[in-house]
């Protein structure tokens, strides 16, 4: 069976958990905090970079989230995440770029990084700067989303793909803290609602961090 090692409300384990139930692969997970793990861990010698997620596959070991998917993608190609035409796969990787880079730095990591990995770790109090720039630059990304859904069934195409799931694991942390403004982008909404209500993504909707409760509509698939 597969294993991976992960992290419940990161991002990228959050992407590669959906991807994994997407293509009906069952696997042991293995929840770690990286920040904790030392040389002479076992997680050190599967990843010296000592980052989540990590998929094992028998003597394999994957590192990085987009390793991971396109391993999966290429040793189970039944159920694409990726899509069927050429111009589709090169605009999920366009978008999988998209979320994992750029809103990942303008939004991910000066709100989750900021409000939840500084508290996981204890290091430190979140810069009211950072939080603030995110929360700007949240609004033109849920925008992009409600043009992108607007246009077309899901994010990339006709197709649920990686772009949306990649999307969806980055606003589903967000979300957590309460950090999403919804009623402000319809489009974007719907388009999540249709995310949560999938059965890969539900599960990630039962994670809870002690002392620290998810807004009441987090994990209410109506909204």
């Amino acid at each position: 069976m597969l294993r991976l090692y992960h992290l419940p409300l990161c991002p990228f384990s959050r992407k590669i958990r959906v991807a994994l139930r997407e293509k009906g692969l069952p696997a042991e997970l293995v929840e770690v905090a990286p920040w904790e793990e030392g040389e002479d861990s076992e997680f050190f010698r599967l990843n010296p970079a000592l980052e989540v997620p990590v998929l094992v596959d028998g003597e394999l070991v994957i590192a990085d989230s987009n390793a991971i998917a396109e391993y999966l993608e290429e040793a189970w190609p039944d159920t694409t995440l990726y899509g069927r035409t050429l111009e589709q796969r090169a605009e999920t990787r366009r978008l999988v770029a998209w979320f994992d880079v750029k809103f990942r730095r303008e939004v991910t990591d000066l709100l989750w990084g900021e409000k939840l990995l500084k508290r996981l770790k204890r290091s430190g109090t979140p810069n009211s700067e950072a939080l603030r720039q995110g929360t700007a630059n949240i609004r033109f990304h849920l925008a992009y989303i409600a043009h992108l859904y607007e246009e077309r069934r899901w994010l990339a195409g006709d197709e649920l793909t990686m772009a949306d799931i990649t999307a969806a694991a980055h606003l589903s942390v967000l979300d957590y803290l309460g950090d999403v403004p919804w009623d402000q982008f319809e489009s974007a909404r719907n388009w999540y609602a249709r995310m949560k209500s999938r059965p890969s993504f539900r599960p990630l909707l039962a994670d809870r961090i002690v002392a620290l409760k998810p807004p009441p509509h987090y994990g209410d698939l109506d909204f």
